[in-house]
């Protein structure tokens, strides 16, 4: 298996000359955390204002209404739901794209459409399903404490891109979707802290990314995202191309 800094030069080498591309690819990701760089940099005026008025004012007090708070939280959890389902469809259309962009070092194809290509026909109903089955599975081995449910979430972390491969010609093999999550854990068995820590090496540039108030997300996110896709071609490599199960 290749490592760490081999899989980050593969992803640099096939952005190299196409920057542009890759952005527009993974905007709306780009977006999200640009969004949470502004948030950071409102966040720390509000905290300069504040101590400024707590100094002025020997002692600011700020009261919220429980009844707000509750209704917020509310509306904060629903929004969260509905974001999370649309962000798993463009992140698994964002990996699709870029899967076989990387097999094929071919960049003649169109982001939007690769973005949004897991509400296609095609992959819409696997998408769901495969996010729902995931997110259950996720939640009852939280209930046995915080780290269960991340270690399986890293062991479920391949189901996606399995799911394409096995069915890019194969269409008609004798899967069903509890195997993809299963073939995916099975595939992670393993190389879960392999994974963990490639993440965990980007840390210095997401850093680096709230520093600059989201800005430098822009190269971050698509450098990111391609090291992650390339760690499943060179992990998994032609193994479920052919896969009939």
């Amino acid at each position: 298996m290749k490592t760490r800094a081999e899989l980050k030069a593969e992803a640099r080498e096939l952005l190299a000359g196409n920057w542009g591309k890759a952005i527009l690819l993974n905007v709306i990701s780009i977006l999200a955390y640009l969004l949470i760089g502004v948030v950071f940099l409102g966040v720390i005026g509000l905290g300069i204002w504040l101590a400024q008025q707590s100094v002025k004012n020997g002692g600011v007090n700020f009261n919220i209404s429980e009844a707000t708070t509750r209704g917020a939280a509310g509306a904060n959890n629903g929004g969260n739901l509905i974001g999370g389902l649309i962000g798993a469809f463009i992140s698994v259309g964002v990996a699709y794209t870029t899967l076989n962009w990387l097999r094929t070092k071919n960049a003649d194809f169109s982001p939007v459409r690769g973005m949004f290509s897991a509400f296609s026909r095609k992959y819409f109903v696997s998408t769901l399903v495969l996010y729902l089955l995931q997110a259950i599975f996720t939640f009852l081995w939280g209930l046995l404490f915080i780290i269960p449910g991340i270690i399986k979430g890293f062991s479920y972390s391949q189901t996606y891109l399995i799911y394409k491969d096995v069915n890019e010609a194969n269409e008609d093999n004798n899967l069903n979707y509890l195997d993809y999550i299963t073939l995916s854990r099975e595939l992670m068995d393993g190389h879960k802290m392999d994974l963990f820590i490639l993440q965990l090496s980007f840390i210095g540039w997401f850093i680096l990314g709230f520093v600059t108030f989201g800005i430098a997300f822009i190269w971050i996110i698509p450098y990111y995202e391609t090291t992650m896709v390339a760690f499943y071609k060179d992990l998994a490599g032609d193994r479920f191309l052919n896969y009939r199960g």
